[in-house]
């Protein structure tokens, strides 16, 4: 399944792949940074995991999440050579069986979901019961997005972001199906965790 044609953010990803990827390597202290308060939410990462927006595999391979849904051809290739089981597809269309993965994650993602919601009630259908959910996202306002919209490295690709604080999160994400279990919001950068309830 191809991401829509229609979102303008789908073609970006595909041409600047290699440039997405790349900012990992250049901006290191940032993303170990983001990686080790990530890896300190999720705690042990039990298996089947999955990575919704996997992206080229930058999180899912040093946090041992093996799966990832990513739509762009591009990093999905990327993804796939670090070892992660790509399924090429959109967060609001997962195509696996209900009651797989024991934790899903999404990682500055949800910023680009054009139906999050979608994807959320998706997230809650192929979770087990009492699955997890970890969100890490980039607030609304804060000191991250300032500094990345005003940069062409990251601008490119957050311009056609929408961005949201932790409360419209929070709201959002008990709304379909999760209860919250922990928060962790610094400097703009917040890393939430959910579990499912069956009482949607």
């Amino acid at each position: 399944m191809e991401i829509s044609p229609d979102l303008p953010y789908a073609r970006v990803f595909e041409e600047y792949a290699d440039k997405y990827d790349q900012w990992f390597s250049d901006n290191q202290d940032v993303y170990l940074e983001e990686l080790k308060r990530i890896r300190e939410a999720m705690g042990d990462i039990p298996s089947p995991a999955l990575e919704i927006g996997v992206g080229s595999g930058r999180f899912a391979k040093p946090l041992g999440i093996g799966y990832g849904v990513e739509p762009s051809w591009s990093l999905g290739l990327m993804a796939k050579g670090r070892g992660i089981e790509v399924i090429r597809a959109i967060g609001e269309a997962v195509p696996v069986k209900s009651s797989v993965f024991r934790m899903v994650a999404m990682i500055t993602v949800l910023c680009f979901l054009k139906k999050p919601e979608e994807t959320l009630h998706e997230i809650h259908r192929i979770l087990v019961h009492d699955g997890i959910l970890v969100v890490a996202f980039i607030e609304k306002g804060g000191i991250i997005a300032e500094r990345y919209l005003s940069r062409p490295d990251k601008g490119r690709f957050l311009s056609h972001a929408r961005f949201y604080d932790h409360d419209e999160v929070i709201y959002m994400i008990t709304g379909t199906g999760f209860y919250l279990t922990s928060v962790d919001c610094r400097l703009g950068f917040c890393i939430l965790t959910f579990q499912k309830s069956d009482k949607v």
